[in-house]
């Protein structure tokens, strides 16, 4: 099925290839990759955008020597492919497999870590820096799709290599034609021009001899930028950033790619491609619907992929019904998102109220003050974010929001282990660092239903708030379409038992409900993390022998922690034990074993419950 891509397992054997026979062996890699991760699941769309981009990359420059670091990592499959990890392509995102994104540890060709977006700049110049302190012809080349530019933290690597002369090379992936008009023949040509010798050689000849009188060396610059600007306008901005902007190019055409990357190859300074791709390219379902294909499940190739009913609906959607019916209620309301609508369940919103939502991009600091400022205006603004990416804005929730009091709610999904994902995506500290927040509100549903009264309530306190929620569905409770607000900062017993507490705290009632029934124990549905039940911990503790917290977050600085400080302060001295996940990086499989692991599941906390006691 694969006769040339069954002979390549490394990049010096790809560079064997003659560039006529890459044609074909893109071809083999495509169809590959859509078998493979049909059978695994995975990122499809944004790597199949890919193919010819990373074969010309590893074609053209010496890797791992020459070091690539991509952004965002989920379109490395086929450069892992490429790079000795074809194989390990079976157990894709699975326990004791290859991890969906770039990792140092996995493979000398992941030049650096890339799960989190707009990074890749600021990396790869600190390697073009290292290279050319110790004198060496060493390439780092960052490629950076057009969604990751929108990130502030892009910009500011930008304006700092612009200054440099190290030799660094930024490809703008642009998959999504955001930037650029369609590319063309003229658009080829001029960027094969642009970046072959002749044309650096006269520019580095013009600079020299114009060197003498500055005004016309400056002249003499502007003019070549108005040049390009009138062939390619949006490459002026990244000329004014002081790089050499090349393109845009076609990123599907493999001759175009390999001539333009070996001119390139040659050019000293830092270097900035412009390449136009289209995500999902080559499965037509995949490029008429790359959101649908961006992130799949198991699916059958030739029947694409056909939409799973579920009859317990995922927190995610809970938090997306809730959010119309609120804006329903009350016009303060806005809903805000870096990037996510689809991840975060913001689609019917922003088709019911399209003038009261706001996607700033992938930009979380932004988001953040953004809902700050207007909430300073009478707003109540609703930011929807992973748990995983509200660690990127920590200065801005702590400057901007919590020190003004300002009425922020945030809506943090995936809390929690997140399976295939990884340690990169996995909401594992959200509890640490929120509780240790003045004017924080936290809080941490158990159900469905209790993850909408809680949005509820924390929409309507004047204070920063926080309702975290897991990925997925629940335990199937029942939702009441009526919004009741909660006591703040008041826990519920939902078990009565002896000797044995559980303090559950969110996601982790369910198996602590279980674990009661043969140990017969108290089980307590906390609620909140801040305000802690401090009354609740003091009962408990006088009427039990024993208090297990039981949370799905590091059990350092964690909700456990809140409780032993309770009691600390409280001046109560009883046995407690916590359970929550390790005070280590834990690696993508099944989200199930992931938490019997590391003692979250029914089996395991009542081993540790007996462990413990005897």
């Amino acid at each position: 099925m694969y006769p040339l891509l069954d002979r390549i397992n490394s990049p010096a054997q790809l560079r064997e290839l003659e560039l006529k026979e890459l044609f074909e062996f893109a071809t083999e890699l495509r169809n590959f990759l859509i078998e493979s991760v049909s059978k695994t699941g995975g990122h499809l769309s944004s790597n199949l955008g890919t193919v010819e981009l990373t074969i010309a990359l590893h074609y053209v420059f010496n890797t791992p020597h020459d070091q690539l670091v991509w952004d965002v990592g989920h379109q490395t499959y086929v450069h892992k492919i490429l790079t000795g990890r074809r194989e390990g392509m079976k157990k894709l995102r699975m326990q004791g497999g290859i991890s969906g994104f770039p990792r140092r540890i996995e493979s000398e060709y992941d030049a650096f870590g890339t799960a989190h977006s707009s990074t890749s700049i600021s990396a790869a110049l600190g390697m073009a820096v290292a290279a050319q302190l110790e004198k060496s012809e060493h390439r780092a080349i960052a490629i950076i799709g057009d969604g990751a530019m929108s990130a502030g933290m892009a910009f500011e690597a930008l304006n700092n290599a612009g200054v440099m002369d190290a030799n660094l090379l930024v490809i703008l992936n642009d998959n999504d034609m955001s930037i650029s008009r369609p590319v063309g023949a003229l658009n080829n040509y001029f960027a094969k021009l642009m970046s072959g010798r002749f044309y650096a050689t006269a520019r580095r000849a013009g600079e020299k001899m114009l060197g003498v009188v500055p005004p016309m060396l400056e002249l003499a610059k502007r003019a070549e930028e108005h040049m390009k600007g009138m062939v390619t306008p949006e490459g002026t901005l990244f000329e004014e950033f002081g790089f050499n902007y090349i393109g845009p190019i076609d990123g599907h055409d493999l001759r175009v790619l390999v001539s333009t990357l070996k001119n390139i190859k040659n050019l000293k300074g830092p270097q900035f491609l412009h390449v136009v791709t289209r995500k999902g390219a080559g499965y037509q379902v995949a490029e008429e619907d790359p959101i649908l294909y961006h992130g799949v499940s198991k699916f059958d190739p030739e029947e694409g992929i056909v939409p799973k009913s579920s009859s317990k609906p995922a927190y995610t959607k809970v938090f997306g019904d809730w959010l119309c019916d609120m804006a329903e209620k009350d016009t303060r309301l806005i809903g805000i998102t870096p990037a996510m609508r689809e991840g975060s369940g913001l689609v019917k919103f922003s088709q019911k109220f399209p003038d009261r939502y706001f996607d700033v991009g992938i930009a979380e600091q932004h988001a953040v003050t953004f809902a700050a400022g207007a909430a300073c205006n009478n707003l109540k603004p609703v930011v929807a974010i992973y748990s995983t990416f509200l660690q990127r804005a920590y200065d801005q929730l702590i400057h901007d929001v919590s020190i003004q009091n300002l009425p922020v709610l945030f809506a943090i999904d995936r809390a929690g282990l997140v399976g295939a994902d990884g340690p990169t995506h996995a909401g594992s500290f959200d509890l640490s660092y929120l509780r240790c927040i003045p004017n924080m509100t936290v809080m941490v549903p158990s159900d469905e239903n209790e993850c909408r009264q809680m949005l509820f309530t924390a929409f309507n306190l004047d204070t920063p708030t926080a309702v975290r929620y897991p990925r997925g569905t629940g335990p199937g409770a029942e939702i009441q379409t009526k919004m009741t607000e909660l006591p703040v900062g008041r826990g519920v017993i939902r078990r009565h038992g002896e000797k044995i507490a559980f303090l559950a705290f969110g996601s982790m009632l369910a198996p602590c409900l279980t674990a009661a029934e043969e140990l017969n124990a108290t089980v307590a549905d906390m609620r909140f993390v801040k305000p802690l039940d401090d009354e609740l911990v003091a009962t408990l503790a006088a009427d039990h022998d024993l208090l297990v917290t039981v949370e799905e977050n590091t059990i350092m600085g964690g909700a456990g922690s809140a409780v032993m400080e309770s009691l600390s302060d409280q001046k109560i001295n009883t046995r407690i034990l916590r359970l929550g996940l390790p005070d280590t990086y834990l690696d993508h499989g099944d989200h199930a074993q992931m938490l019997a692991d590391c003692g979250l599941d029914k089996a395991s906390i009542i081993q540790s419950v007996q462990s413990y006691l005897s």
